[in-house]
């Protein structure tokens, strides 16, 4: 009984993977409807819900919404608290009771209507969170399915607890991620224009006080915008 439904958790993981795949491949059909708005995704692979990688994260949605509030819908999907096996990318089947909250995620990203994503993770260790790493493992299904996050905009967010500790290796460890799905990875605009946004986490749980990261978040969330717009009317 067991392996039952352990077969069923798993097929139901499969099964969620093969609707994404389809769903996003028919982006660029739906997407590029003149009047709708396209959608632009936050993922917080954060433990710690609603602190300061969320708030990084919801200064880029906003950002993202002012260039067109017409035309771009954003939603800021938090990971905190759920479960994501990594143990699945390697063919290994779900425990009996374990349970996997990847297909929920996966279905909001197969929203044939969502253009970008911008991944959000604090510094541990100078590299992403495990949350975020299991989250990336997993996106996995996409390019298995016909590369189908290929052609999205793609930008990354990274919060340290110093000035200098990591951030940009954390960003670029995750843009290395998002380069093997051919997807359209962007860095922060100008005038702060490098390769995304940074934060600084002063032990306060409040990034509002630090001016220059809070700006590189503004930026990232804006150029993502940009070209995702640009893209959906070329």
């Amino acid at each position: 009984m067991a392996t039952d439904v352990t077969r069923r958790k798993f097929l139901r993981g499969a099964g969620i993977g093969i609707a994404a795949g389809a769903a996003l491949s028919s982006l660029s059909a739906e997407a590029a409807e003149p009047n709708g708005p396209i959608k632009i995704v936050g993922v917080c692979c954060s433990p710690r819900k609603g602190k300061t990688t969320a708030q990084a994260l919801g200064i880029c949605l906003e950002a993202a919404k002012a260039v067109a509030p017409e035309q771009v819908d954003v939603e800021l999907v938090e990971l905190a608290g759920l479960k994501i096996p990594a143990e699945l990318v390697a063919g290994i089947p779900l425990e009996a009771g374990q349970v996997d909250d990847f297909p929920q995620v996966a279905a909001k990203l197969s929203d044939p209507r969502v253009a970008a994503i911008i991944v959000g993770s604090p510094v541990y260790f100078a590299n992403m969170t495990a949350l975020c790493k299991a989250f990336i493992d997993r996106c996995g299904m996409f390019r298995k399915k016909n590369f189908a996050l290929s052609g999205k905009v793609a930008g990354v967010v990274a919060v340290g607890g110093v000035r200098s500790g990591g951030q940009e290796l954390v960003i670029q460890s995750v843009q290395a991620a998002l380069f093997c799905h051919e997807m359209l990875v962007v860095g922060d605009g100008r005038p702060t224009g490098h390769f995304g946004a940074r934060l600084w986490n002063d032990g306060s749980d409040d990034i509002s006080n630090d001016g220059f990261g809070v700006t590189t978040a503004e930026n990232l969330g804006r150029h993502v915008a940009e070209v995702a717009l640009a893209r959906k009317t070329a």
